[in-house]
């Protein structure tokens, strides 16, 4: 990009505060705060927190990837760019349309399942144990309930698509932190 159509200093600083907003939500949601909240409370009261922050953290990241996309383009005009600012575009689209893709789909479909499964479980009396981990009533729940069984598979699915979702964004928003970091003169 020639000197002349450079961002403004205020746009520059935009696209770094939602880069940076996304980024650090990601690093406290998928490694911070999941470990402790595992450690700490129970299966059900960690799937009541997630069923409430989820939606605004996928939400959220989702505007973020979506502006960090479109100010990108905004001062990227297409018939300039160069190899490593269309890869730079590419890794902005992708991770917009994966956070989408959370946000609105699997995300929610994850929500839903496991709230069903809690109602399932607390009927059985189960449920209240701290940790992440399956343990042995909830795996003969699943042999005994064939509603439950049906439901812990498709979670495990939209788990699955989902915790892929975010860690495509995260890896997506580290190569774009690395791509800024690449291009600063200075601290």
């Amino acid at each position: 990009m020639t000197a002349d159509t450079d961002p403004t200093t205020l746009v520059k600083m935009l696209h770094l505060v939602f880069l940076s907003t996304f980024w650090g939500m990601q690093i406290w949601v998928t490694f911070i705060s999941s470990f402790v909240m595992g450690n700490n409370l129970s299966q059900h009261t960690i799937g009541f927190i997630q069923s409430c922050l989820f939606p605004y953290y996928f939400h959220i990241g989702s505007a973020c990837a979506f502006i960090n996309l479109t100010i990108f383009a905004v001062c990227h005009p297409s018939e300039l760019l160069n190899e490593e600012e269309t890869i730079q575009i590419t890794v902005f689209f992708i991770c917009a349309t994966v956070a989408a893709l959370n946000a609105y789909w699997f995300g929610q479909l994850t929500s839903d399942i496991m709230a069903e499964m809690h109602l399932i479980e607390q009927s059985y009396g189960l449920g209240g144990d701290i940790g992440l981990f399956l343990n042995k009533s909830l795996i003969r729940l699943r042999q005994l309930d064939s509603n439950y069984k049906e439901l812990a598979s498709r979670l495990s699915i939209y788990h699955g698509f989902s915790s892929l979702c975010n860690l495509c964004c995260i890896a997506c928003n580290g190569l774009s932190l690395y791509y800024m970091a690449a291009h600063l003169s200075a601290l």
